[in-house]
């Protein structure tokens, strides 16, 4: 089994090193490829997951074209085979894991949606009955589905955890027609997904969109509805009032909040048995969507 942790690409500059993702100028365009990395609380684990490039490309692939009707996404060439000569000798590394995509001007804000209150946002309505700015019902319990999505935009910050902040708050840093657009588009984009996903026995929780711009137009880019992007639970599991069996990563933040590490330093190394667990998880969201087997 071959695990990708940084990549390296003759005659292409990297000109971004994300926390799974690295990307490369080429031409005017880019070459994304994603790595076996995983992150947790804001760090970058020092161990690899097995098979989880290869699972999260294939997924953010398969939503790519799926919801495309609802928004033009960055997608240029996602088969290997159609690669450029020049990167063929890289084949063990690019083969399944990356994508050539246009190369869009990002906005920097995550475009969160939420079905369900669970995490962060399960805290902040304990407190007030309300997540950002938005009023909910009085009688919510964790895990509990909302009358409808909602679009709780948050910052994205180069390093460090990303802050919430306000519909409104967006609106005066990147426009009122800008935000409306995101906020529409994000929306409908999770709206879709979570109805397919639902049929396939998953219940899409949460999950962020990141957009850029070309020109005039506002396009979907980095990844869509991922284990690593959106929180995936069991659907024949489901039970409102406590916390849910997951498809994502979870397992591994659990696991990392049961140790003695404190959060702020370097990152333990996963135990065998965790990363072989956490990649299990990330195959069974992958052949329920995918709706096939996974190969390696």
């Amino acid at each position: 089994m071959l695990l990708i942790g940084n990549v390296e690409i003759e005659n292409l500059e990297k000109i971004k090193s994300g926390k799974v993702r690295e990307m490369f100028a080429y031409e005017d365009k880019m070459v994304i490829v994603t790595t076996d990395r995983v992150s947790a609380f804001d760090y970058i684990l020092p161990s690899l997951i097995p098979y989880k490039g290869i699972i999260l490309n294939s997924i953010s692939n398969f939503w790519f074209d799926h919801l495309k009707e609802v928004v033009n996404n960055h997608i240029i060439e996602t088969d290997f085979e159609n690669f450029p000569k020049f990167l063929k000798k890289y084949k063990n590394i690019l083969k399944d894991r990356s994508v050539i995509v246009k190369k869009a001007n990002i906005y920097p804000i995550e475009c969160v949606v939420r079905g369900y209150i669970t995490g962060s946002a399960w805290n902040e309505y304990k407190d007030s009955q309300k997540i950002s700015d938005l009023e909910l019902p009085k009688d919510l319990v964790l895990s509990s589905k909302l009358p409808e999505p909602i679009f709780t935009p948050t910052t994205k910050e180069v390093s460090g955890h990303d802050i919430s902040i306000t519909i409104n708050k967006a609106k005066s840093i990147f426009g009122s027609e800008v935000i409306g657009y995101l906020q529409d588009k994000s929306i409908q984009l999770y709206t879709m997904a979570a109805e397919y996903a639902y049929n396939k026995g998953i219940i899409i929780a949460d999950t962020k969109f990141e957009f850029g711009q070309i020109g005039d137009d506002i396009i979907l880019v980095d990844e869509a509805l991922t284990p690593d992007s959106s929180r995936f639970w069991l659907l024949d599991k489901y039970e409102p009032g406590r916390s849910q069996k997951s498809l994502d990563k979870q397992f591994l933040r659990d696991w990392l909040l049961e140790s003695d590490w404190d959060r702020k330093s370097i990152p333990p190394e996963l135990p065998q048995e965790v990363a072989s667990k956490t990649s299990e998880r990330y195959i069974m969201a992958y052949e329920q969507l995918l709706d096939k087997k996974f190969k390696p």
